[in-house]
């Protein structure tokens, strides 16, 4: 119950005669997911420089089949270069190795292949526009940051709006937040608030439903979707030259 141990397929199996489950493909289903459970996560080679807090986030993000996500003082992560990760990762971990730096970058960057899967979750992100204008890393890394976005604009599955400072005060506040939604209608969605050494995972009734409003207040506030690329290219071209 407290998740501690891994499925036993033979258990799961008897658990699913004993419930009357007999249709082939529905415990061929059920049982590959226990198999799959019991399968470490990719994440878990690169443990020397994951936090635990962490680790549980990637695996719901992996599950997640729509990812909403507000950022207020970088680029998501999902959908950063790798020069710019490593501006990111180096600001929070200055004493690091370079050896280090880069295990954290190749992190990021391996979780970004989930946005290339033959089922890839759609992505809706929300982006305040001093994100976009905070020189990361320098004008070049900026410049190849911002058309990489324009490029991710391109997806079927990504969907990208800034706010502009021009919006004034907004829903959000508070700050950085994610929205996990997963595809069984049974599971609840997530919400993950990061800090600096741990995250918050809420999943009570009424936390999500303040956090999905100020989400969709967020989304009527930004500028529409269709003007991203336009909005990118004037920030390149007033600071990136």
């Amino acid at each position: 119950e407290l998740g501690r141990v891994g499925f036993k397929e033979r258990d799961v199996s008897d658990l699913l005669t004993l419930y009357g489950v007999k249709d082939p493909h529905e415990r061929e289903s059920l049982l590959k997911l226990a198999r799959d459970a019991n399968n470490p996560g990719w994440w878990h080679r690169y443990g020397d420089v994951l936090p635990t807090w962490f680790q549980s986030y990637l695996g719901l993000e992996a599950a997640a089949a729509l990812i909403r996500s507000y950022e207020v003082q970088f680029v998501p992560g999902l959908l950063q270069t790798r020069d710019y990760a490593r501006a990111v990762v180096s600001l929070g971990h200055r004493r690091a190795t370079p050896d280090e730096l880069d295990r954290r970058v190749d992190l990021r960057m391996q979780r970004q292949q989930l946005l290339h899967r033959p089922d890839p979750p759609q992505l809706w992100a929300v982006v305040d526009e001093a994100a976009l204008r905070r020189p990361i890393g320098g004008r070049e890394v900026m410049r190849g940051q911002l058309t990489a976005l324009i490029e991710a604009t391109r997806a079927p599955h990504v969907r990208v709006q800034v706010i502009p400072f021009d919006a004034g005060g907004h829903a959000a506040a508070g700050g950085a937040f994610t929205i996990l939604r997963f595809g069984d209608q049974d599971l609840p969605d997530i919400v993950y608030i990061e800090q600096l050494t741990s995250a918050i995972y809420l999943d009570k009734r009424e936390d999500l439903d303040f956090y999905a409003v100020a989400m969709e207040r967020l989304c009527v506030e930004a500028e529409p979707p269709e003007r991203t690329p336009q909005i990118l290219t004037r920030i390149m071209d007033e600071l990136y030259r």
